[in-house]
């Protein structure tokens, strides 16, 4: 592999060479196509308009990068929110098992967590990214950091080349756009690959943010800023015009409080329905703090709480049950003073406290933006592209990977197993056709 940071003069075109595949895009689908298409025998060369690679998977996974999940791969598509059924080539091309594999063939040893998560043994997601960086020197990769691809090049409705941002023209038989989609700019993620497509005449899905966090009206939430929480259950409810709830999301895991709402792996994961409704519809979450313990279940505890220390205050005596923050929220909304000692403490009023600790209520204002969301939901159309061999159906030679294809999925690892898919298969096909091309010239 040479890293190559081309100068800014103007040079021509026959002072480049031609590359039998030019992956646009270095996050974790163009390092997979690029080594994919080099293990094929292919001539490649990579273009990162950012000073290093792989600068998305750096921040993923809070820096650990949850590489993958380790489900049974059938189970896996029930995980994708959108198109699951286009991922079924690309899925068993490349298996989340043959990606374990791959990277332990590669030399980064991996760990399974919680909910079949998999992170590196190292928890430092830049050892994926230097592993990455070390298969793509082994497989003999041009990387050009710093360069910008400006335009794709046409001839006879196939993809033939791409400037760059020094007016350079690059030539290749085959053109692979992997440059993500517009979740976390800072990243280089500004959407230039769906600029590009849109251009070429490809469909754009319209594009929100997601796995992102959310904005709700109730300023009891920000009072309890930092509280994470485990083991609830959040229903999300879409309201229609005539009053009726609509259940849209339930799920059972960990939520954060923070200063503008919520977030966590609950809210990530909700994010996907939730964006959807808000267009048109009101959204709302009931947080239930203990669904493992039903109503009554519930108030068999707190009598027994009560009557164990009956002169308490109510404040004091819920510490076992909720966490400190959240108490002096529930008792304000019930209209409780915590100074209330237990023995003082009406049915009604235990009622009233069963009933809100089971469902919280918040109103969901809003998702954050682009730059807090891990994904992009939306890109170029699945109707648009073989998902056989992740080309184009509208111009020829010129094949899409990652985050930029209208796919996506749930929180733990599935998003990047999906660039890493649909990466590999882009990078296969493109040196096969490569050599198909070479034999019938010959």
């Amino acid at each position: 592999m040479r890293y190559i940071v081309p100068n800014k003069r103007k040079v021509r075109t026959n002072e480049l060479k031609e590359y039998d595949v030019i992956v646009v895009g270095g996050g974790a689908a163009g390092m997979m196509a690029a080594i994919s298409a080099a293990k094929e025998g292919a001539e490649v060369a990579l273009v990162e308009k950012n000073e290093k690679l792989g600068k998305k998977i750096y921040i993923t996974g809070k820096g650990r990068c949850n590489l993958t999940n380790a489900c049974e791969t059938e189970d896996f598509f029930s995980s994708i929110n959108t198109n699951a059924k286009f991922m079924y080539s690309s899925l068993y091309t490349l298996s989340n098992f043959q990606t374990m594999d791959l990277f332990h063939e590669w030399g980064l040893p991996t760990k399974i967590e919680r909910g079949n998560r998999v992170f590196p043994v190292s928890d430092k997601s830049s050892d994926v990214i230097q592993c990455l960086a070390k298969e793509c020197r082994r497989c003999g990769v041009d990387i050009m950091l710093q360069t910008s691809c400006r335009h794709i090049f046409y001839q006879n409705n196939q993809a033939c080349g791409i400037q760059m941002d020094n007016s350079s023209i690059l030539r290749g038989k085959m053109i692979i756009l992997a440059t993500g989609g517009l979740s976390y700019p800072s990243t280089g993620s500004t959407g230039d690959g769906l600029r590009f497509a849109e251009k070429a005449g490809h469909q754009i899905v319209s594009c929100r943010p997601a796995l992102v966090p959310m904005n709700v009206k109730e300023k009891d939430a920000r009072e309890m800023q930092g509280l994470s929480m485990k083991n609830v259950e959040m229903t999300f409810y879409a309201q229609k015009e005539n009053g009726k709830k609509q259940e849209i999301y339930r799920g059972f895991g960990e939520m954060m409080f923070t200063h503008f709402g919520i977030t966590g792996p609950l809210v990530l994961s909700a994010s996907h329905e939730v964006g959807k409704r808000l267009e048109n519809q009101s959204v709302y979450v009931i947080l239930d703090c203990k669904p493992a313990l039903t109503k009554e279940k519930l108030d068999k505890r707190l009598i027994r709480e009560f009557e164990t220390a009956p002169n308490l205050s109510i404040k004091n005596c819920l510490g076992s049950l909720l966490p400190k923050s959240m108490i002096p929220v529930i008792l304000k909304r019930i209209s409780l003073d915590g100074r209330t000692a237990v023995n003082q403490i009406t049915k009604q009023e235990r009622q009233r406290l069963i009933e809100e600790i089971k469902s919280m209520k918040f109103s969901i204002l809003s998702l954050r933006d682009w730059k807090e969301a891990i994904i992009t939901s939306g890109g170029v159309s699945v109707k648009d592209i073989d998902p056989s061999t992740m080309e184009s159906k509208k111009v020829k030679n010129l094949f899409f990977a990652g985050e930029m294809i209208d796919v996506d999925a749930m929180t733990g690892g599935y998003n990047l197993q999906i660039a890493w898919s649909t990466g590999y298969l882009a990078g296969k096909m493109a040196a096969e056709k490569t050599k198909i091309r070479k034999e019938i010239n010959v």
